[in-house]
C-alpha cells in the first residue's frame, strides 16, 4: 500500500470522525439544556411510583404526562431552536407532538427528528421570503407561514415518522427475543443496550424479558432475564467515566445522575450521556455482554423484575444467597463501561475542548515572543438589541481589519439571534453568557470597552499572519439620509444626571416624529439592564430588543457635554440617542465609529461649538 492511498485512507476515517462527532455534540445540544428536566421527571419517579422510595398514588400521576409529553416536546424545542431560532424551536415543538400523538412509548427519537426537520422547515422558509414581504405585513406573514408549516411538519410526523419509531420498537423486541431463544444471552446486550439508550428500555424489559422471566421464575425459582435489561452496571460506568475525564458542565452534572442512576434505579438518565457521544455505545453494549456472561457462568437470576432498576431493587429481588453473584455481574460490567467509555471521553476532550487548547497554544507562543494564528471566516459582534453599540463596533473592528489585509466578515446582531454555529462571538462582559447560552461551540470574547479594548488588540495580533487582500464583506451600504438632522444636535450643555441626558435626548427622537413616546422609558430600561458606554467618552442609549415596535423609523439626535456627565464609573461628554427600525441608520454608525477612531476627531467632537463639524463627520460618505 502506497503512502498517497494510506494518506487517503486516513483522511476519509478522520472526516467520517469528525461527522460522527458532529452528530453527537448536536444531539448533545438538545438533550443537554434539557438535563435539570431529566432529573426532576427521575427524582418524581424513584419518590412516589408504587414501588417507590415513599409510593403517592396521587403523585404518581406526574410520571406518564411528563416522559411521554414534557421531555419529548422539551427536546424537539430545543432541537428546532438550534437550527431555526425561536421560530425554529416553536416548529420544532409542534412537529414533535406529531409523533407523541398515536404512539405508547416516549418518543425521543422522533423529537430528536422532527425538532431539526421544523425549525429547518421555517428556517428555509424566512431566507427565501427575506427582504420581499412588504411592509407593515411582517407579523402576519410571520404568524401564518410558521402556523401553515407547523401543520404539515406535525401531519408529517404523525403519518410518517411515528410509526416508523414504533416499527423500530417492534423490531427490536422481536431481535431480543429471537436471540434469547437461540442461547446466546451475553450476544442480546448488542440489541438491549441501543435499545435502552433510544428509550424503549420499558418496552424491551416489561414486553418481552418480563413475561419470559416470569415463565422460568415458576419452574425454578428465579431467572437471568430480570438481569438482562435492569442491571445498572454499563450506565454507572458511563457516569463514572464522565465524573472522572470529562470537562465543564456535564462532569459536574454527572455526580447527580449517578444517584439518580443507581440509587434511584432511573436509567434513563445517563441515555442522554451516551447520545452525546454515540461511540459510547460500545461501552454500554461490551458492559452489559461482560456482566451478562458473568450473570451466566455464576448462576445469577432474580425472583421478579426490579423496579426500578436501583441497585436496592436488584437486592430486594434476589433469592437468598445470590447477592454475591448479582453484586459481581454488576460490578464486572460497570468495571467494563467504564474502562471503555474513558479512553473515548478522553479522546472526545480534545476535540471538544479545542478553544481551551488554542488558548493554551497561544499563551505558549506570547511568553516565547511568537505570533499565533487564528482562521475564522465571520466575527459576530452581539449586543442587547443589535443596532448601537455592536453596529459601531463591528465598523471599527472591520476598518482594522481592512487595513491589514483580511477578507473576514464582521456583523453585528442582537444577543439572542447569535447563530448557533457561530465561530467567533464578541459581546460586552454583561453579556457574555447570554451569548454562550446562544453560540455554545462559538469561542466568545468579552470586552468592556468597544474601542481600546485589549481584548481587541489580542485577537488582531492573532489574525496577523491570515492575510488576504480582497475587500471586507460589509454589512449594508445605504444611501444618504436624514436620519440625523441639524436640529438635533445640541450643544455646549450643562452637565445633568445620566437618566435625565437619556431623557432629553429620547426626547428630540420623539418631537422628531422617529419614536413613540414609550421609547424613552426602554431607553432607561436599557441602560439600567446594561451600560451603554462605549468607550472614548461615548454613549449611545437605546432601546431594549423589544421595544422596536415603538420605532417609526430610523433616527438618531447628538448631546454634547463639554464638562461630562457621570456614567457609573465613567464620564460621557458625547452622548448619541439612536432608533433603528432598519438598517438605514448602520451608515452614520459606520462613520461614528471612524470619527472616534482618531484622538484629534474624539477631543474636537468634545468640545466643538459647530453643529456643522459634528454633522459632517457623522453624515460624510461611509467608509
Amino acid at each position: 500500500m502506497n503512502v498517497d492511498t494510506v494518506t487517503k485512507e486516513n483522511h476519509v476515517n478522520k472526516s467520517t470522525q469528525e461527522r460522527i462527532q458532529g452528530f453527537g455534540r448536536f444531539l448533545s445540544g438538545m438533550v443537554m439544556p434539557n438535563i435539570g428536566a431529566f432529573i426532576a421527571w427521575g427524582l418524581i419517579t424513584a419518590l412516589f411510583i408504587p414501588t417507590g422510595w415513599i409510593p403517592n398514588e396521587n403523585l404518581s400521576e406526574l410520571v406518564g404526562p411528563m416522559i411521554i409529553y414534557l421531555l419529548p416536546l422539551l427536546i424537539g424545542y430545543t432541537g428546532g431552536k438550534m437550527v431555526g431560532g425561536i421560530r425554529g424551536g416553536v416548529i420544532g415543538a409542534v412537529a414533535t407532538m406529531g409523533v407523541i400523538v398515536g404512539v405508547d412509548i416516549p418518543m425521543f427519537i422522533g423529537a430528536m427528528l422532527m425538532g431539526p426537520i421544523g425549525g429547518y422547515a421555517i428556517k428555509k422558509f424566512d431566507e427565501a421570503v427575506e427582504g420581499k414581504v412588504p411592509a407593515g405585513f411582517e407579523m402576519l406573514v410571520n404568524n401564518f407561514s410558521a402556523g401553515i408549516i407547523g401543520t404539515l411538519v406535525a401531519l408529517l410526523a404523525y403519518l410518517a415518522i411515528g410509526p416508523v419509531v414504533q416499527g423500530l420498537n417492534d423490531v427490536l423486541k422481536t431481535g431480543v427475543e429471537a436471540m434469547v431463544n437461540a442461547g446466546f444471552l451475553p450476544l442480546s446486550s448488542l440489541l438491549i443496550e441501543p435499545g435502552k439508550i433510544l428509550f424503549l428500555n420499558n418496552a424491551m424489559n416489561h414486553g418481552v424479558l418480563g413475561p419470559l422471566g416470569m415463565q422460568e421464575a415458576s419452574s425454578l425459582g428465579k431467572s437471568i432475564f430480570f438481569l438482562l435489561e435492569t442491571n445498572p452496571g454499563p450506565g454507572l460506568g458511563i457516569l463514572l467515566a464522565y465524573w472522572t475525564f470529562a470537562k465543564g458542565m456535564v462532569k459536574q452534572s454527572a455526580p447527580g445522575a449517578i444517584i439518580i442512576h443507581f440509587l434511584g434505579g432511573i436509567h434513563e438518565i445517563y441515555f442522554p450521556y451516551v447520545l452525546m457521544n454515540p461511540i459510547l455505545l460500545v461501552a454500554v453494549m461490551a458492559g452489559g455482554a461482560s456482566g451478562v456472561l458473568t450473570f451466566s457462568i455464576l448462576g445469577a437470576g432474580l425472583v421478579a423484575t426490579p423496579s426500578p432498576g436501583s441497585i436496592f431493587a436488584l437486592m430486594a429481588m434476589t433469592p437468598r444467597g445470590g447477592y454475591f453473584v448479582v453484586l459481581a455481574g454488576v460490578i464486572v460490567s460497570t468495571t467494563v463501561s467504564f474502562l471503555i467509555a474513558a479512553y473515548f471521553i478522553k479522546r472526545s476532550n480534545n476535540k471538544l475542548d479545542e478553544g481551551e487548547f488554542t488558548e493554551a497554544k497561544e499563551k505558549v507562543a506570547e511568553f516565547k515572543g511568537k505570533k499565533s494564528t487564528l482562521i475564522v471566516s465571520k466575527i459576530i459582534f452581539a449586543c442587547d438589541a443589535g443596532m448601537g453599540s455592536s453596529a459601531m463596533a463591528a465598523t471599527g473592528l472591520r476598518s482594522k481589519l481592512k487595513e491589514m489585509g483580511l477578507n473576514i466578515q464582521v456583523v453585528n446582531i442582537p444577543v439572542n439571534e447569535i447563530p448557533h454555529d457561530a465561530e467567533l462571538v464578541i459581546t460586552h462582559e454583561g453579556l457574555t453568557n447570554r451569548a454562550k447560552g446562544m453560540a455554545p461551540n462559538a469561542e466568545h470574547i468579552s470586552i468592556k470597552d468597544y474601542f481600546n479594548d485589549p481584548e481587541i488588540d489580542r485577537l488582531m495580533t492573532r489574525l496577523q499572519s491570515k492575510t488576504d487582500l480582497s475587500n471586507i464583506v460589509e454589512v449594508s451600504e445605504v444611501e444618504e439620509n436624514k436620519i440625523l438632522r441639524k436640529s438635533n444636535i445640541k450643544l455646549n450643555l450643562k452637565s445633568m444626571e445620566k437618566d435625565e441626558a437619556i431623557k432629553m435626548v429620547g426626547q428630540l427622537l420623539v418631537d422628531s416624529g422617529y419614536v413613540d413616546a414609550g421609547y424613552i422609558d426602554a431607553m432607561l430600561e436599557r441602560e439600567a439592564q446594561l451600560s451603554t458606554y462605549i468607550g472614548k467618552g461615548v454613549a449611545i442609549p437605546h432601546g431594549v430588543g423589544a421595544a422596536k415596535s415603538k420605532i417609526k423609523k430610523s433616527g438618531m439626535a447628538v448631546l454634547q457635554f463639554p464638562e461630562g456627565i457621570s456614567f457609573g464609573e465613567e464620564t460621557v461628554y458625547i452622548l448619541i440617542g439612536i432608533a433603528g427600525a432598519g438598517n438605514e441608520h448602520l451608515s452614520i454608525l459606520s462613520n461614528i465609529a471612524c470619527a472616534f477612531e482618531d484622538d484629534d476627531d474624539v477631543e474636537m467632537l468634545k468640545s466643538t461649538k459647530n453643529v456643522d463639524e459634528i454633522y459632517h463627520k457623522f453624515t460624510v460618505e461611509a467608509i
